[in-house]
């Protein structure tokens, strides 16, 4: 579906258009994870379990699968901020310029490079409407949700405005209710002894990172993690008495650094023979899924999962650097290589399961592909809104043929990543690991990989070869060069950005203007 501006904001909701009458319309819940890799979880997404299955306790994962359909091949950016920004708008990274973290307005947040400089991108996220330099312009499918009659909740973390514009606010981007979402990307800790990165008199000890909104919990000892689901629930039963249908965006901060032990589950994880990293990361893994069973006992309890639809998806790929060690294999992903920030599948891949019943068939896989800006004309499909105006362009798909079975993803349908940034410092890029300024795109089985820089070139058939070990553009030129050209020629038509040479100030080549083998320094 491509939805194109039709009106003014103020007029919109008079070019949107309800297939489904209000009792058929469903209760949708998103419950997004963050920085949660493809195999930090007991449920196995690749054709076998792993042994990173087989580390982590994910029971209620394992019962939302078991309930519904898991999506093998999902994939987002491979950052937070574009892809919570590609989930809001519709529109993928390269179209809405949101490429990198975003945080404090008018400051980006690139690391410092040597050989190239940055574009100027849009590092203060995305917004509800124009006013704000450095910035892409949508109306997000929560406020179509809301102007077609659903009661829209946002719990936790937001990270698609920066500080002190419009959309630092989900109340801003079609929310009714917010709850401890802000600009910020993490938590300052995750302890409620540490009142969330406040002081006990209110003034905040992490001026930026410090989760606001639930000093009721201060000193506690109640983890960040459950006193977000703990308000969820209490949202929810608020929204009964709406007599409308709900969305609910559960969007937890966990798994994201730092790497706080939720004492609930770290000792079992030492116990089996953890080190102390891995048993907190572990723990913070078991934290969220209990956040998922208790919402989905919820539901069950009120008699609404019937009537509810219920996605997992994760923002962006595991962390494999860094607080868990800056590796050079990809473990903390395997088979995946990378991890968070990386255009290889680790940094991009995500666990994906859907809930909808009387559509999917419990127990299944589907391993078509799909990406982040899917959600969009996705989830207003499944609350059967069929036509709507916005001013951006819409880039996703409705995944809702492959649900219910009644379609597959064409085999020529391209996926495009654009992360022209030093996301790391400059020696993450010598680690062979994906980092560093790259775009990308999948076709059917093969991606290719292209290093803004260097002019490097990799091409990968990610079905027979799922952790890209073996580099096929040499013996694969012809497919590489159209990749190319395509990955090439849909850059430009979306205005994308790329980095320039320090020494010259020249753009560096579009993946389809250097000849395979092209070195550039």
């Amino acid at each position: 579906m491509k939805s194109k501006f039709l009106g003014t904001l103020a007029g919109f909701a008079g070019a949107v258009t309800v297939s489904a009458a209000p009792t058929d319309r469903p209760n949708i819940v998103l419950f997004m994870v963050d920085d949660m890799g493809w195999q930090d979880t007991s449920v196995p997404f690749d054709t076998a379990s792993t042994y990173l299955n087989r580390r982590y306790d994910t029971p209620n994962m394992e019962r939302l699968a078991s309930m519904g359909v898991k999506m093998t091949s999902a994939y987002a950016c491979s950052i937070s901020s574009p892809s919570r920004c590609s989930l809001m708008t519709g529109m993928n990274q390269a179209r809405h310029r949101v490429t990198n973290w975003t945080l404090q307005r008018d400051t980006s947040t690139d690391e410092p490079n040597p050989y190239v400089d940055m574009p100027d991108w849009n590092y203060n996220g995305i917004q509800p409407a124009p006013g704000i330099n450095n910035t892409a312009v949508g109306t997000s499918f929560v406020e179509l949700l809301r102007e077609t009659g659903y009661h829209t909740i946002h719990v936790g973390k937001a990270h698609f405005g920066a500080e002190d514009t419009p959309a630092a606010d989900p109340l801003a981007y079609g929310f009714d209710v917010n709850i401890a979402g802000h600009a910020a990307g993490g938590p300052a800790t995750y302890l409620s002894e540490r009142c969330f990165g406040y002081n006990p008199d209110g003034s905040k000890w992490h001026p930026r990172f410090a989760t606001p909104g639930l000093d009721q919990y201060w000193q506690s000892g109640v983890f960040l993690t459950e006193a977000l689901t703990l308000e969820a629930l209490k949202a929810l039963d608020s929204a009964r008495t709406t007599d409308k249908p709900f969305y609910l965006y559960m969007s937890h901060y966990a798994v994201h650094v730092p790497l706080d032990k939720d004492d609930r589950f770290y000792d079992k994880y030492r116990a089996r023979g953890l080190d102390d990293t891995e048993a907190r990361y572990a723990s913070l893994v078991e934290g969220m899924d209990k956040s998922l069973g208790d919402i989905l006992d919820y539901l069950t309890d009120t008699d609404q999962l019937d009537n509810t639809i219920i996605i997992f998806m994760s923002d962006n790929g595991g962390l494999d650097y860094g607080a868990r060690g800056a590796t050079d294999d990809g473990r903390h992903n395997s088979p995946l290589r990378s991890g968070k920030g990386s255009a290889y599948e680790g940094g991009i891949r995500e666990p994906m399961i859907v809930y909808w019943p009387g559509i999917v068939t419990p127990g299944t896989t589907i391993d078509d592909y799909l990406i982040i800006e899917d959600f969009y004309p996705s989830i207003l499909e499944m609350a059967g809104i069929g036509t709507y105006a916005v001013p951006q362009t819409i880039d996703g798909q409705s995944f809702v043929p492959l649900l219910s079975g009644t379609g597959s993803t064409d085999p020529g349908r391209i996926l495009v990543w654009n992360t022209p940034h030093t996301w790391l410092p400059v020696e993450f890029e010598e680690k062979g690991q994906g980092y560093g300024q790259t775009c990308a795109i999948r076709r059917g089985d093969y991606k290719l990989v292209y290093f803004y820089r260097t002019g490097r070139k990799e091409l990968y058939n990610i079905r027979e070869d799922i952790g890209e070990t073996t580099n096929l553009s040499a013996e694969m030129p012809e497919l590489t060069e159209e990749l190319s050209r395509q990955l090439g020629q849909y850059l430009r038509s979306v205005d994308a950005q790329r980095p320039t040479f320090k020494p010259t100030g020249l753009p560096c080549p579009w993946p389809d203007e250097t000849d395979f083998g092209d070195i550039l320094q």
